[in-house]
């Protein structure tokens, strides 16, 4: 009986073994240009996943219970989004087919941010996660306004996320002035939410210009302590706003990430790259990222658009687009609009803005991609691979190694350190996370146009996130949630 069972399980482990003396992998791909940014591999290979993981990277024949021939496609780390406001499945299937595994709202964060990510877990189709959204945590901090920020957080309400909705409700709380109790439960309130899984804090003062500045320098100092990651959208686009943020972690020792760098900079962009560059090599965490479009989108009725928005931005009306029509506006559309309330595109960029900032070294792709509208930016749809398809193959602005380095081993080494995760993605790796994106790199492009509004992308045609595939041949998966929830290093 002894030997019998000894022969069964021999058989077994004999089964479990190509003929090629390799264990059969859950899936192969085979012969496509295998690109990892972190230790410069590019060649032709075969990788084998299993369970999740990237098992074998080889130019040796591997066995699957499923193989894919990816001959003349790129496979390359998952893109990382360090900077999206879609965060539900409708914006998700957009970002997927721009090559994303992982999209993050860190720019504001998300609050009530423990009953969003509940929400979430197990129904997303990439990865997900946000930051602490500090203008909420000022919101509840407030006395007045507990009362409705406790029924936001309440789990078993009726609370679908949306930076619309939450913009909405706490803006009346941006003109108050927290006195110290206040304050100091502002920095608890964020503390607790750290704890919840925040990755890091969103503090986007841009839209909350009026705060003194004493009360952002505390949550400076609170991240200084902590080495807690700030997000931040600059207080006013210009370099004393930039300035403020570089000397505001400079002297706290915080780790900051500056969004958007090229609409916070604008013209500026060379100086801007150049502080940023001077303030590492002084041994500052201090990080940015742009996007590869020449305009910028947010809410009309937000402080972006206070008295003396056209100087400050220089622009006018007939720069900004209505996205609920397409339209351009002029005064009375524009004051109209105002006080409807609504997402406006704003073109205020030059091309040769975009492309300065693209090229630098260190720098991050992330979209800034908005909620879904059919006319929404097309940051929302395409950025990654407008990257691809303009920049590097057309314009040649880029190289392609350099360009996937910036979409994935850089986000994921800013943040590697505030969500440890993250040291497992944005490299394609034997025992890093089967994250993959599979790409035609002759054509790859973003489809979503101003005019035209949003259309998922062309030429990204495998992804898988944690080793399940959630586009195939090109199209989406159905019934595939493999998304995984990215929590900060302090959750409890």
């Amino acid at each position: 009986m002894k030997k019998y069972i000894f022969y069964i399980f021999c058989c077994a482990i004999c089964a479990s073994y190509s003929v090629y003396g390799q264990s059969e992998f859950d899936l192969v791909l085979t012969g496509g240009r295998v690109m990892d940014p972190e230790t410069g591999l590019d060649g032709v290979h075969n990788v084998g996943i299993s369970g999740g993981k990237i098992a074998s990277i080889s130019t040796e024949v591997l066995n699957g219970k499923r193989t894919i021939d990816v001959t003349g496609m790129v496979v390359s780390p998952g893109f990382i989004d360090l900077h999206v406001h879609g965060v539900s499945n409708t914006e998700q299937e957009y970002q997927l087919h721009d090559g994303l595994t992982t999209a993050l709202e860190l720019e504001w964060g998300i609050g009530p941010l423990k009953a969003w990510y509940g929400q979430r877990e197990s129904k997303a189709l990439i990865n997900y996660g946000a930051s602490v959204c500090w203008p909420f945590e000022r919101y509840r901090a407030l006395e007045k306004y507990r009362q409705e920020a406790d029924k936001l957080r309440d789990p078993s309400g009726d609370n679908a996320y949306t930076l619309v909705n939450t913009i909405n409700q706490i803006t009346p709380s941006y003109t108050e002035v927290p006195d110290a109790s206040e304050m100091r439960q502002t920095l608890e309130n964020i503390e607790e939410s750290l704890k919840d899984g925040g990755i890091g804090i969103g503090i986007p003062i841009g839209y909350l210009p009026q705060t003194n500045p004493t009360e952002l320098y505390k949550v400076y100092e609170m991240a200084g302590r902590s080495g807690t990651l700030l997000f931040t959208h600059v207080r006013t686009p210009d370099m004393s706003g930039l300035q403020e943020a570089f000397s505001n972690a400079m002297l706290t020792r915080a780790p900051l990430h500056i969004v958007h760098l090229n609409s916070m900079a604008l013209g500026n962009i060379e100086l801007a790259l150049k502080m940023l560059e001077d303030s590492q090599n002084q041994g500052y965490r201090i990080t940015s990222e742009v996007y590869p479009y020449t305009a910028a989108s947010t809410a009309l009725e937000s402080a972006m658009f206070n008295p003396g928005w056209q100087e400050r931005l220089g622009m006018d009306y007939e720069d900004l687009q209505w996205v609920a029509t397409g339209e351009r506006l002029n005064k009375d559309t524009y004051e109209a609009y105002r006080k409807e309330g609504g997402i406006v595109i704003m073109h205020m960029m030059q091309p040769e803005w975009i492309a300065k900032g693209l090229s630098a070294e260190g720098i991050a792709i992330a979209s800034d991609g908005m909620m879904y509208a059919p006319l929404a930016h097309p940051r929302t749809a395409g950025t990654f691979t407008r990257v691809l398809g303009k920049y590097v193959r057309e314009d040649q602005t880029l190289d392609l190694m350099s360009a996937l380095k910036k979409m994935t081993l850089i986000p994921a080494k800013i943040l590697e350190d505030i969500a440890p995760v993250m040291l497992q993605k944005g490299r394609l790796q034997e025992g890093a996370d089967a994250d993959i994106t599979i790409f035609d790199p002759e054509t790859i492009r973003d489809r979503a146009t101003f005019d035209g509004g949003l259309k998922f992308s062309k030429g990204v045609t495998y992804v898988m996130v944690g080793g399940v595939l959630v586009l195939d041949q090109g199209k989406t998966v159905p019934n595939q949630y493999p998304g995984q929830p990215i929590f900060g290093k302090y959750r409890q």
